[in-house]
């Protein structure tokens, strides 16, 4: 049966799934996995549809040093264990710049470009280009899909995506973009299959994880995000601030007299919730900690979700319906309902019961403004994007053969 692989490489780790073909050109799920320890402790783990283990296998710090090391691993294991050679492969990348608004092939073009916004994303887009480069180099003729956290947002009217500087800056690509378009996207085409009484309305989705952020949805269309030119801006998150006053940045250059590259580093790596509690990146961890910083961490977090809330109603003019999703949205009842408590004023009510098993409706019947949890799939994402990137290109191949 032919399968697509879909890759999401990070710094330590590369996450790897695979979707079967199925007759009727629907993907059916066949397993999941990662290396992760990278540099570290390398381990394999798959697991399979039903959750049964396929592997679990530590391997020397000195064999997977690298992502692409990792990549060769699972490759590895895919093809020698399980029998599995993809017909194609789907890559998350974070940032695509301004000139892409959906996924496109891969070739060695398009790499040297994405290489430009790596300034723009350090906490992914190096990490996620690696095994590209890999398998362009090892495998040339598997034909390799990028899909973009930015293309989701990329039809938001200029008001919406413009910083008030030059226009010359805008031109050259210094806008708005938004992130985690692929997990958006999914909610987008979810709801009118889970929640058809809203989908074609005003919705704020909020994907809250490690990395976070809210979007505003109208008719299934993203309209406004949090998140700007890069992944630092709007909620607070794991090691990352959110928003920040841009003099905060000119006071650690010139003041403090950090370097550009110490700066950077410390904007993504040791702010939001780890900077704020001086504890933990976690959620998990501040939520059961009985430190006074993890207690004003989360406060913080909760507070920043309900001001941004506010925002993305003003732009909807309105509100419908809102939605958690991701880690800490599909997972804490306890933040779910601390950011409803916040959005009372919009005529939230939480219905505790159904918070607690964490249902897909979780708000009162009579409650103005419903709110949902629905899971995101963003593997899914990647893997349906990249089959009709596939069978794109051998129609027109073949249209090309024939003329």
């Amino acid at each position: 049966m032919d399968t697509i692989l879909v890759v999401n490489a990070g710094s330590s780790s590369v996450k790897f799934q695979i979707f079967a073909i199925e007759g009727d050109g629907a993907l059916r799920r066949q397993l999941k996995g990662q290396v992760d320890g990278i540099g570290s402790r390398p381990r394999l783990r798959a697991t399979g549809a039903d959750g049964d283990t396929l592997a679990d296998r530590a391997y020397p710090i000195e064999s997977i040093a690298d992502v692409a090391a990792a990549l060769t691993v699972a490759g590895a294991w895919l093809r020698d264990e399980r029998r599995i050679t993809p017909l194609a492969v789907g890559h998350r990348v974070v940032h695509g710049g301004p000139d892409h608004d959906r996924p496109v092939p891969v070739d060695h073009g398009l790499v040297a470009r994405l290489e430009r916004y790596t300034a723009l994303a350090p906490l992914h887009q190096p990490y996620n280009l690696a095994p590209i480069k890999s398998l362009l180099a090892n495998l040339p003729a598997l034909p390799q899909v990028a899909c973009f956290d930015t293309a989701f947002h990329r039809g938001h009217k200029d008001v919406a995506d413009q910083y008030a500087i030059p226009h010359q800056l805008y031109d050259e690509g210094v806008r708005r973009y938004g992130f985690h378009g692929l997990s958006y996207e999914y909610i987008a085409r979810t709801l009118p299959k889970v929640a058809p009484e809203i989908a074609a309305g005003r919705i704020i989705v909020a994907h809250l994880g490690s990395g976070a952020s809210m979007c505003a949805l109208q008719g299934g269309r993203s309209v406004e995000s949090t998140m700007g030119f890069t992944a630092l801006d709007g909620l607070p998150m794991g090691t990352r601030p959110g928003q920040i006053d841009a003099g905060v940045v000119l006071y650690l250059l010139t003041t403090k007299g950090m370097r550009p590259d110490a700066v950077q580093d410390f904007l993504y790596r040791e702010c939001g919730l780890k900077g704020l509690s001086g504890i933990s990146n976690d959620m998990r961890e501040l939520l059961t900690s009985s430190d006074p910083r993890a207690a004003f961490a989360v406060d913080y977090f909760v507070y920043r979700a309900g001001l941004h809330a506010g925002m993305l109603a003003a732009a909807l003019q309105g509100i419908d319906a809102f939605v958690f999703t991701a880690g800490i949205g599909e997972n804490s009842s306890a933040i779910r309902e601390r950011i409803a408590e916040q959005l009372g004023w919009l005529g939230v009510a939480l219905d505790r019961a159904e918070n607690a098993k964490h249902s897909l409706k979780i708000s009162q019947t009579g409650s103005r403004i419903p709110v949902y949890v629905v899971p995101t799939d963003e593997e899914r994402m990647i893997a349906e994007h990249t089959l009709s990137v596939l069978w794109a290109s051998r129609f027109n191949a073949k249209r090309e053969k024939a003329s």
